[in-house]
């Protein structure tokens, strides 16, 4: 049993850490998953700057994407339609109405110069075996830009879900460059749809947003929604309001849903019904308003991590750094031989070094003539001769050697030493260096496409309960034991809304704090006080009640106010005992008269109590005053005013008899 422990043990931590690393969560330093990594590295082995079929990447992908071509048909969708680095042709689905991109063999994509220029670097990126064994596949990219921040990501793995909303690619380079100065730049989300967002309780991507559609309101007789909130299509957006409307939050006529590349939903209202009535409703009811929490979890050197945005961009301006001045090294070191070799080129011709050769018998012979060919000219080399330099010059056609250009030579000997001069240059100044680079990629992007479609603003969370209308008409019926909305019968208690709760007090001294509904059994005992079932309506009533016990027949009253209570939970405003309920009243004054019995021998026969008399207790959980024990002969509670110093005045006409 504790091997098979073991084994479960073991293959589920490999499992989930499988599942993080390499199925949801995405790479900081690329910003990718793996499905999107292998489709970015199938396209470039495929770039001819011609469209290729989806279906034919998405096949090309399976050798390294070991999970079906399903999985990288979606992430190929999404990754086009976030239009950074793949171009494509047909349709890629909607993500204003949700409807879904067409079939890979009828729709084309290819890669933007962009991945290249951000992401294609062959020379500095390690690449492994892929599933098979058969392909290389990149571990990651080392992108020049903050591409998890710039297009968002989400996934769901073990344990641990991650939540990245996109950003502005502009705004996204201007803070790395900020970041290259070691500034710090507040970015905030933008999305494509539009919308409005309130970003107070972003926390620099550790908190949430608020997002609300844009509606035009010009015409008072219509509302219609122009841009929707991040992940809500226009077909969920019709049926919350549709639900809306069934349930009496809103009083519209028609919906029309005219979406295509813009939103585009009219809302037709009804008669005597203005626009500036059902905003907060639409706002608070449908999903008009939408609050979005986000949890930046990335891979950062092989382990999940909470990072927040500011520390992403900081994170991607020091690689941009490093990666660059590694891509400077490599350019020069490679001037550097091209530089060797075309000096090895020319003494070799105009010195005649190839002549040396003809008599030699033995490619060792060969070699040696050839290096010995270069002594005296060392101080023009970059460095010693060796075999692979004797070997490339020995592949020199006759041709080239007989129609060598010594003036081209030198030309091109010049421009290689300026470009090794602008490299030098370039890494003494690589800060400037990169910010240009960042400059360079701003400068070529469509301004229209990237610009913000977010506004950014402030509102006040509209709560559906502050502004829900008490419309509802609550009734009971003592006959069948049901209260609710949704009863015909019975007596109408009073008007709620769907968010209320409801106090109610039964004939019985139980009682209990219930949600509004449409029909709710809570027994046939008959109501002895109903009303809201917030705490402040609640704890300001002031109960008295007159209970007797069973066995002794003494009476007792008691006053308290309610303060706290657990919704749906029956509590009992009588202690624990035999004790029966006389009566229950909320009279804030009024004179209890007692009258004995004749013939028990009382000397009097007749006893009054005031209310203020009696101390009001903060629970009804207490026992309470002893009242009376004698044999009653008839008991009258009658309610009087309170006057401002506190004595009583005038008797009302109402008077309540208990006669025994």
């Amino acid at each position: 049993m504790a091997y098979a422990s073991g084994i479960f043990e073991k293959n589920f931590i490999e499992y989930a850490s499988y599942v993080i690393r390499d199925r949801a969560i995405p790479e900081l330093e690329d910003g990718l998953k793996p499905v999107q990594r292998r489709i970015l590295h199938t396209l470039m082995e495929l770039d001819d700057g011609k469209m290729h079929k989806v279906a034919n990447v998405v096949g090309q992908c399976m050798r390294y994407h070991p999970h079906g071509d399903a999985s990288i048909n979606d992430a190929l969708v999404n990754l086009a339609n976030d239009d950074l680095f793949i171009d494509h042709q047909g349709n890629f689905g909607n993500a204003l109405t949700g409807d879904g991109a067409a079939a890979g063999r009828y729709i084309e994509c290819r890669l933007l110069p962009l991945a290249k220029k951000v992401l294609y670097s062959p020379e500095t990126t390690e690449y492994v075996d892929s599933y098979d064994g058969r392909y290389k596949e990149p571990v990651v990219f080392h992108a020049k830009i903050p591409v998890v921040v710039i297009q968002g990501a989400s996934g769901i793995a073990v344990g641990m879900k991650t939540d990245i909303l996109p950003h502005n690619f502009i705004e996204v380079l201007e803070a790395q460059k900020a970041a290259l100065k070691g500034e710090v730049t507040m970015l905030y989300p933008d999305f494509p749809t539009g919308g409005i967002i309130d970003v107070s309780g972003y926390e620099d991507g550790c908190g949430f947003v608020t997002v609300r559609a844009r509606l035009d309101i010009s015409d008072p007789k219509k509302v219609v929604i122009t841009e929707l909130p991040y992940g809500v299509t226009s077909e969920q957006m019709i049926a919350s309001i549709e639900e809306a409307d069934r349930k009496g939050k809103l009083h519209i006529a028609k919906v029309t849903d005219y979406t295509t590349d813009k939103a585009n939903i009219e809302i037709a209202l009804q008669r005597n019904t203005y626009n500036n009535d059902i905003v907060d409703a639409l706002y608070a009811y449908t999903k008009c308003e939408n609050k979005i929490s986000v949890n930046p979890v990335v891979i950062v050197d092989g382990l999940p991590r909470i990072m927040p945005i500011s520390e992403m961009v900081a994170y991607h301006a020091r690689r941009l750094v490093e990666i660059l001045t590694r891509e400077l090294e490599i350019e020069r070191d490679h001037l550097t031989d091209k530089l060797h070799a075309r000096t090895l080129e020319r003494i070799f011709i105009e010195e005649r070094i190839y002549k040396r050769i003809e008599t030699k018998k033995t490619a060792e012979d060969v070699v040696k003539a050839v290096k010995s060919g270069f002594k005296g000219f060392e101080a023009e080399l970059i460095r010693p001769v060796d075999d692979d330099d004797v070997d490339r010059l020995l592949k020199i056609p006759i041709r080239r050697i007989s129609l060598f250009d010594i003036e081209k030579n030198r030309k091109d000997i010049e421009d290689i030493l300026a470009d090794r001069d602008k490299c030098d240059y370039n890494l003494a100044h690589i800060v400037e260096y990169a910010t240009d680079f960042l400059d360079g990629i701003e400068k070529d992007l469509d301004k229209e496409r990237w610009g913000r479609h977010s506004e950014i603003s402030s509102f006040q969370a509209l709560d559906a309960k502050s502004i829900a209308v008490r419309n509802l008409e609550l009734r009971y019926d003592e006959s069948t034991g049901y209260m609710g909305t949704n009863i015909k019968t019975g007596e109408v208690l009073m008007k709620v809304s769907p968010y209320d709760k409801v106090f109610y007090m039964k004939k019985d001294g139980s009682y209990r704090v219930v949600n509004v509904s449409e029909k709710d059994f809570i027994g046939t005992e008959g109501l002895a006080y109903w009303c809201l079932g917030d705490k402040e309506t609640v704890s300001q009533v002031v109960f008295t009640i007159i209970y007797k016990e069973k066995e002794s027949k003494f009476y007792f009253l008691n006053r308290f106010t309610i303060s706290s209570f657990t919704t749906n939970k029956l509590y009992s405003v009588l202690p624990k005992g035999n004790f029966k309920l006389v009566k229950l009243v909320t009279f804030p004054s009024a004179v209890i008269t007692a009258k004995y019995k004749p013939g028990y021998g009382y000397r009097v026969m007749e006893e009054t109590f005031r209310f203020s008399d009696f101390a009001v207790r903060k629970t009804p959980q207490t026992s309470g005053y002893k009242l009376i024990t004698k044999a009653l002969a008839g008991l009258t509670l009658r309610q009087t005013k309170e006057d401002g110093s506190g004595g009583q005045g005038a008797l009302f006409d109402e008077e309540e008899k208990n006669g025994d």
